[in-house]
């Protein structure tokens, strides 16, 4: 078994997340308190040992990696003919934003939604039309209101849906008829769906539906990306794959990818990425299972208080409901901050009903965390005193 309860020391080493003040507790950006794989650390060695570092081109071990992984844990191998390395999924997106629509176009998301979405489209000279997912105060789950959707995606200026799948920030795990319905819908009328797909790996007693997975005339308007980077806390590899069944689309892509130099690695981003897909399943399912108890801490450490836990199913970025005692997250998560120390995301920047909720990171070792619940309990009763 892997020891997750060990955290490396990450002061003072340029990480954004714990650029902190003492006595701070960073549990907000979507970046693990783990070490990695063995096997990803030993890629990295034997690639420095080398002590030569030109350019590089893809092999195709690479893109074999990728497919082995999304059979084996997944059901479901993409073939490798689609794929194309790119450094990052949001550099992908804005890429494929600015490729596959046009100034002025809409692109539609479904908010409350990872904010960096918004960055893709409005720095592009495009819209953000947003249907807004439904919340169900009762259940802490989110819905598709599919008439909006529809009426949205049949706008002629909506070219583009960027689809989050898991969702991030809420956490919902979407069915495969919700992911068949969605496509369905987008290729009715003609829309490209580009499907973020980094939090895939990180679902609880649920399965992803990979949109690639899907029957073949629901995935050719589709653009699917996916990464290492979140299952094995490897962001600064820079690595990523975007899928294209389609190969006209593909092309279009691969055009764009490559325009804007997002296509090239390196020195790291194979070696690392190979030896996560190939050589790391033992160390994931050992992460699955130490961030599921994590999960149950907070769910049970919260359960007496203000703070409604959404129960779904998906990543390690728990979405808190604080509409009983607040509606401007913004200001309580800076309160938190500076009454306790505990660094949250206010989820006022995701948009639709983020006002209402918070996001908390429980990818840390157990000890971190109910720290995290102990500052966070203080902070809400601090907060309730005040008035």
């Amino acid at each position: 078994m892997t020891d997750f309860d060990q955290m490396p020391k990450r002061q003072g080493t340029n990480s954004i997340k714990w650029q902190v003040k003492d006595g701070e507790l960073p549990m907000w950006i979507a970046d693990m308190d783990f070490a990695v794989s063995p096997a990803i650390i030993a890629a990295i060695k034997q690639k420095l040992e080398l002590k030569a570092f030109g350019y590089e081109e893809i092999p195709d071990e690479y893109y074999q990696a990728v497919a082995a992984w999304y059979e084996k844990i997944h059901d479901y191998r993409p073939d490798p003919s689609w794929m194309i390395f790119v450094t990052g999924v949001v550099p992908a997106i804005t890429s494929a934003v600015k490729r596959l629509t046009h100034v002025g176009d809409k692109v539609l998301v479904q908010a409350p939604v990872y904010n960096m979405f918004y960055h893709s489209i409005e720095n592009t000279g495009r819209h953000v039309l947003s249907s807004d997912l439904q919340y169900d105060q009762a259940t802490t789950r989110y819905h598709v209101d599919w008439e909006d959707l529809e009426e949205k995606l049949a706008d002629p200026l909506t070219n583009m849906m960027i689809f989050c799948n898991p969702h991030n920030p809420t956490g919902h795990v979407w069915s495969r008829d919700e992911v068949m319905r969605i496509a369905s819908l987008c290729a009715k009328h003609q829309v490209v769906l580009f499907s973020d797909e980094i939090h895939g790996d990180l679902t609880f007693d649920q399965a992803y539906t990979p949109v690639f997975s899907l029957p073949d005339e629901l995935k050719q308007h589709a653009v699917i990306a996916v990464s290492p980077s979140k299952t094995f806390n490897v962001a600064a590899l820079h690595a990523a794959t975007v899928i294209v069944p389609n190969s006209n689309l593909r092309a279009q892509v691969s055009r764009g990818l490559n325009s804007d130099e997002l296509a090239e690695p390196n020195l790291a981003a194979i070696p690392g990425t190979i030896a996560a897909y190939t050589q790391s399943n033992q160390w994931y399912h050992d992460l699955l299972d130490y961030l599921a108890i994590n999960r149950q801490l907070v769910q049970k450490e919260l359960a007496d208080t203000p703070i409604k836990v959404s129960k779904e199913a998906g990543t390690y970025l728990l979405w808190l409901d604080i509409s009983q005692f607040s509606h401007d997250s913004a200001a309580f998560s800076k309160f938190l901050r500076e009454k306790t120390g505990l660094i949250l995301s206010a989820g006022d920047v995701y948009g639709a009903n983020g006002h209402d909720f918070v996001r908390m990171n429980v990818a840390a070792p157990r000890k971190l965390v109910a720290d995290g619940l102990t500052r966070l309990k203080r902070g809400v009763q601090l907060w309730q005193k005040q008035g």
